[in-house]
């Protein structure tokens, strides 16, 4: 039973009971994602990369049951249940008898127009707007599963982390500025040498907790009970995050899509909510880091065999470059203006107040 054949059968209104229905099929680079009314069918694609494997029918069957129970924390509204295709002789059916031959994560759909991003691409976003999504992410982080990480892990983690994003970026093969991306690079290992006490303070503190992992305002419903999908189910390491880093990354999404303004707001108010102060030079580390890893997942799509749409990839990677290269430089200023990278955090309460 070939991908294709899947695709084909549930891109037809008859899969799902109507064959005079609607059917708006998107591929992304994991999943098959089919929108039949005022529902979405995602078949995962049996692939597999570094960070994940689908590459069996059970491995994708577990995905698909943790997708479901960990955006049930941020959308539990949204992910409705996990649904088998089946084969029963040459008929392909969704939920009905058979052989399993793959599965599909079924959600409620929503209106795309109430995304942050949407709001942000139509500039009419006040900053007041941001305050129940703000709100939602606080208790979210107070709540949510503390991971228990040595802070030589947690360096070692770091470390990990800028090798592969330079191994990528300055990949030969690939159309970026050699230059920007060393001197990012550059600053970036500096502070992993210099600010090393301020990430083991936060391993220290329990402030490592398995977040949502791709906090981008795509993936956020600005509804009255704010929704926030689409969490990096497949991998455990990815979501093992400070939510001053996640926070970080949803001020570089924001930033790039013209909400600057916006982004500073929300590392404001929830500078506000958290149990402990943010330190600067930590927050721009990670926001320097952040930017940097999105043009790296953005121009590693060129080292595909068949990449989709390869136009938009340098582009795009650039964009992120720039962002991380401005980071870097205020980075590089914190750090000759303070000896000992000042900005320790200090508890104001309980971290599970």
């Amino acid at each position: 039973m070939t991908l294709a054949r899947k695709v084909e059968f549930l891109r037809r209104g008859e899969a799902y009971g109507d064959a005079g229905q609607s059917v708006e099929s998107r591929e992304t680079h994991m999943s098959w994602v089919f929108l039949v009314n005022g529902k979405v069918y995602k078949l995962k694609k049996p692939v597999r990369f570094p960070y994940l494997d689908f590459s069996s029918i059970e491995k994708r069957r577990a995905a698909c049951a943790s997708e479901l129970l960990l955006n049930r924390r941020l959308a539990a509204d949204v992910y409705e249940a996990v649904m088998p295709l089946t084969l029963l002789g040459d008929r392909l059916s969704v939920a009905g008898v058979g052989e399993i031959v793959d599965w599909l994560v079924v959600m409620r759909r929503l209106d795309e127009s109430a995304t942050l991003e949407r709001r942000l691409l139509a500039g009419d976003l006040a900053p007041h707007a941001l305050d129940p999504l703000i709100g939602t992410l606080a208790r979210f982080y107070r709540r949510t599963a503390r991971i228990a990480l040595s802070p030589a892990l947690l360096l070692s983690h770091w470390q990990r982390n800028l090798d592969d994003n330079a191994r990528v970026l300055l990949d030969p093969r690939l159309p970026l500025p050699t230059a920007t991306v060393r001197r990012i690079d550059r600053v970036q290992r500096r502070f992993l040498r210099r600010g090393a006490p301020l990430l083991a303070a936060r391993a220290r503190s329990h402030w490592i907790v398995d977040g949502h992992g791709d906090l981008r305002p795509e993936h956020i419903w600005l509804t009255p009970a704010v929704r926030i999908i689409d969490c990096l189910e497949f991998n455990r390491r990815l979501r093992m995050i400070d939510p001053l880093d996640e926070i970080a990354f949803l001020c570089v999404e924001c930033t790039r899509l013209g909400g600057a303004h916006l982004a500073a707001y929300i590392k404001h108010r929830i500078a506000r909510l958290l149990p402990s102060r943010i330190p600067e030079p930590l927050f721009a580390f990670y926001h320097c880091y952040r930017a940097t890893l999105r043009a790296r997942l953005a121009i590693a799509h060129l080292l595909e065999p068949a990449p989709r749409t390869p136009a938009k990839w340098p582009l795009l990677a650039r964009t992120y470059l720039d962002l991380a290269l401005a980071d870097a430089l205020r980075l590089e200023r914190m750090m000759a203006q303070s000896g000992s990278l000042s900005g320790l955090p200090t508890r104001r309460r309980p971290c599970d107040a």
